[in-house]
């Protein structure tokens, strides 16, 4: 999701955003990555996203161990950066509920930051495990493994990804209650287009894969191991891979984010 796949479309007069209007077209770009919401003013933070596009994930395994020991089973030069994000605002969200506030959490702590307090290169981080982490698989591996029945039926699909329809109102009117930045416009591509970084979890996708193979949601027969490659494989763009969430959540306190558990 770096700039330089992004679409500007215009730049909101003294609001200290960089907005647009959101038709069709803008809500597909949204989901390709081409949308850019990020704040006028947050060089630090475009520097990131810039650093963070010219990082290749690996996504390519044919099998994964239980616990990773070695720096390519992992995101490890995007995590890199992540934690030396030179930004001196820097929050870590703990998400660990699926069926939860933690987007309407993350957007409201982007409006405040950014508006409030003028903190334009404010970085937010969704450090994703347990159940949330289910919302960082594709529509293939929601379908394959019936990712639907570990909701217990309450997701048909992967409602997260989807651009809601308050995504088509103009961002220039920031102030709108069913507007770009309001609780009706949650979803994970328009964070990622605002700059919230996404980290998934090695953790979680191994135990997923545990319990699916020992249910017998196992369309090709595969290992744990081989199934864990598949799941990883398929995480949506513009995730980092960590080797875990609650080590690493520990190495991002070293490096001064602040820590929120919702």
């Amino acid at each position: 999701m770096g700039l330089s796949r992004r679409t500007v479309l215009g730049v909101v007069a003294g609001s200290g955003l960089v907005g647009l209007t959101m038709g069709a077209s803008s809500v597909q770009a949204a989901q390709s990555g081409e949308l850019s919401l990020m704040p006028a003013g947050a060089k630090t933070l475009e520097e990131l996203q810039q650093q963070l596009a010219g990082i290749p994930r690996r996504r390519d395994f044919k099998e994964v161990p239980m616990i990773l020991t070695q720096r390519d089973q992992w995101d490890a030069e995007a995590l890199d950066a992540v934690l030396h994000y030179q930004g001196k605002h820097k929050q870590v969200w703990d998400q660990a509920i699926l069926d939860g506030p933690w987007l309407n959490l993350m957007r409201n702590s982007l409006n405040c930051q950014i508006w409030a307090f003028h903190h334009p290169d404010f970085l937010a981080v969704s450090a994703t495990h347990g159940m949330a982490h289910l919302a960082l698989y594709d529509a293939h591996i929601w379908e394959k493994y019936q990712i639907a029945k570990l909701t217990g039926g309450k997701y048909q699909e992967n409602h997260f990804l989807k651009i809601p329809e308050a995504a088509h109102a103009d961002a220039k009117e920031f102030q709108d209650e069913n507007g770009v930045f309001s609780p009706a416009d949650n979803s994970i591509p328009v964070l990622q287009a605002r700059g919230v970084v996404f980290l998934a979890c090695h953790n979680s996708i191994f135990e997923v894969c545990h319990r699916l193979h020992g249910e017998g949601v196992n369309p090709d027969k595969l290992t744990v191991p081989q199934m864990v490659a598949e799941l990883t494989n398929h995480l949506i763009p513009g995730v980092i891979l960590t080797p875990g969430i609650a080590g690493t959540l520990s190495e991002m306190g070293g490096f001064g984010f602040q820590y929120v558990h919702p």
